[in-house]
């Protein structure tokens, strides 16, 4: 009678070779692609921005790190490259450069290194930043330039959603589509962030449930109120084209660590937040809603998870 051998060993009991580390420095990488959207469409000057804004993250992080006791060296995981990167890729192009960089450290002081550090923080740090930077230079942070292509002579000075927003003009789709229009530095052209969204998607970084409920909710409900009256409201694809939604919906929703764990709650969070969108949009003061919904949506993440957490085998209901 031969004898079995059982192995026992601690968990995980299944390996990778992913890390954090290196899905943080593939996520720079295919960040790439609106940022050289941002260089070719408003000059050199935004990529000032972005190395100022990721160069301050990561000091800020460093700082802390060390403040804290902690490894020093973590500040080069990554993650506060990106944390300084989508700040700067959400600000106007000709933004001064020393308030991106005191964003970018409200960021990750404030919305990273107080709740822990990374995998750790409630809101996404990136758009704290944002939010910071939006109520204390609220001039700058909503100046905006014309990309270069763009006839001056048909320059407003407002973005397209505010364009419609507030004078019923509706900028062309294919201007939207390429990234021809003025707005924030990384989120005009839908085309370039659908690149990199959907190479992030396909090596398995990003759930692509929570972009797709996201925009699709966005439609939806956008497109609700197109039928109810066309001449007030947007139509579901300038909603999804428009403003910094494919940003949010592929680099910022999509936030490991402020995202739900569970496949169910993630279509859940998308749905939330892309109502949202288009509450604010249409019935707020402000023509965006992208940053609101996320940071609103971050604070029922908990909730979402807790409601849908899988039963356990032979559970019984309640």
């Amino acid at each position: 009678m031969s004898e079995k051998t059982f192995v026992l060993s601690v968990s995980p009991h299944i390996r990778t070779n992913e890390s954090v580390k290196k899905v943080m420095w593939f996520t720079v990488l295919s960040l790439v692609f609106p940022a050289a959207g941002a260089v070719y469409f408003f000059g050199i000057y935004p990529l000032l921005v972005m190395i100022v804004s990721a160069v301050s993250a990561v000091a800020a992080e460093a700082i802390m790190l060390k403040l804290r006791g902690r490894d020093v060296g973590q500040c080069l995981d990554g993650s506060a490259v990106i944390t300084g990167i989508l700040l700067a890729l959400t600000l106007p192009p000709k933004y001064p450069l020393w308030e991106a960089a005191l964003g970018s450290v409200f960021a990750i002081v404030f919305a990273k290194q107080f709740f822990g550090g990374i995998g750790q923080n409630i809101f996404n740090p990136a758009l704290v930043g944002r939010a910071f930077l939006m109520a204390s230079f609220p001039v700058d942070t909503t100046t905006w330039v014309p990309p270069r292509f763009m006839n001056p002579d048909t320059f407003t000075g407002a973005t397209p959603l505010a364009s419609f927003k507030f004078a019923k003009i509706l900028t062309p789709y294919k201007d939207l589509f390429f990234g021809n229009v003025s707005g924030s530095m990384g989120e005009t052209s839908a085309l370039l962030i659908l690149i990199g969204g959907l190479i992030l998607i396909l090596k398995g970084y990003v759930d692509y449930r929570l972009p797709l409920s996201y925009i699709l909710s966005v439609a939806f409900f956008g497109g609700i109120m197109w039928l109810i009256d066309p001449h007030k409201y947007p139509d579901p694809l300038f909603h999804i084209l428009a403003g910094g939604l494919m940003l949010g919906a592929f680099y910022m929703i999509t936030d490991m660590v402020t995202s739900p764990i569970t496949p169910r709650g993630r279509v859940i969070y998308g749905i939330i937040a892309g109502f949202l969108v288009v509450l604010i949009r249409l019935f707020s003061g402000y023509p965006e809603g992208v940053m609101f919904s996320i940071l609103i949506a971050n604070t029922i993440r908990p909730w979402i998870d807790r409601l849908t957490e899988p039963k356990i085998l032979g559970e019984v209901k309640k």
